[in-house]
């Protein structure tokens, strides 16, 4: 995590002392943040695949969701995808550091707030991203806003770990702009922001992986019955009708909307206690 803080301070640092051009400084942050997007994708979802499917193949076999072999041609749209998906993401991530740079968000790096308050912090974040997910993706499910909005998501009837940030681009700026809009009010230290960040490209790769990693007794506890896993996102790319969580499942169990077959089918699915 060093080198992205140390990039994100060495522009607002140069920003600051030099009163560069803010579309200057707009560019070059562009440029770094879409290094760092498109290479922490790349890294965490290339390491899947390559664990999963390629090293792995025939110990996880029995994890995975569904027997039909991707394509190639998946891989390349999907990666194509997430491309525009990243630039979309690093044009409101510039944006936020210019802003942060001027002092318009709550984002501190010292010790502005006590230490206590940063797991306080992630949790209203995850909570607030979660809520509105899980809402603006059962938005985007009508039909006719899915048709533009959403369908390029679900051309991957059978996820990758590449079809995390397969999105149109109008769902990726939609999805860009709740972190940024949520720094503008609620305090968090640069570092948690940071693990918000790899973390949501983690989880993103995790819950799209087709193979079914949490162990059968993880489901038995409050954690694992809280997380989104492979099993429940693979079962929304299929059923369209269920499971539109982002990380957890409280809002899809307060919704009615978890699939009811969701249970059964981690318990077949599951890595064996």
């Amino acid at each position: 995590m060093v080198p992205v803080t140390e990039s994100y301070r060495f522009f607002v640092a140069w920003y600051m002392l030099n009163d560069i051009h803010p579309v200057v400084f707009l560019l070059m942050a562009f440029g770094a943040i879409f290094l760092i997007i498109v290479g922490r994708y790349f890294l965490i979802a290339g390491a899947f695949h390559l664990y999963f499917y390629v090293i792995g193949k025939e110990r996880w076999r029995d994890q995975r969701l569904y027997s039909k072999e991707h394509d190639k041609q998946q891989y390349r749209r999907e990666v194509a995808w997430s491309m525009v998906t990243a630039g979309i993401f690093s044009a409101v991530g510039a944006l936020m550091v210019l802003i942060w740079s001027r002092g318009g968000t709550r984002i501190y790096r010292g010790s502005e707030y006590p230490l206590w308050w940063i797991l306080p912090s992630l949790l209203i974040f995850f909570f607030i991203h979660e809520t509105y997910y899980y809402w603006l993706h059962r938005w985007m499910h009508q039909p006719k806003i899915f048709r533009i909005v959403h369908r390029v998501h679900h051309d991957s009837h059978i996820t990758s770990p590449w079809t995390a940030f397969s999105f149109h681009p109008l769902e990726g700026f939609l999805q860009a702009i709740i972190i940024p809009l949520i720094v503008l009010v609620v305090p968090i230290h640069l570092y948690a922001l940071i693990f918000l960040l790899t973390f949501m490209t983690l989880s993103s790769v995790v819950n799209h992986l087709g193979v079914e990693i949490y162990p059968a007794w993880f489901h038995k506890y409050w954690l694992g019955r809280l997380m989104i896993g492979a099993t429940h996102h693979s079962l929304h790319h299929k059923q369209f009708r269920y499971n539109y969580g982002l990380y957890f499942t409280f809002w899809d169990r307060w919704g009615k909307t978890e699939s009811p077959v969701y249970k059964e089918r981690f318990r077949e699915k599951a890595v064996s206690d």
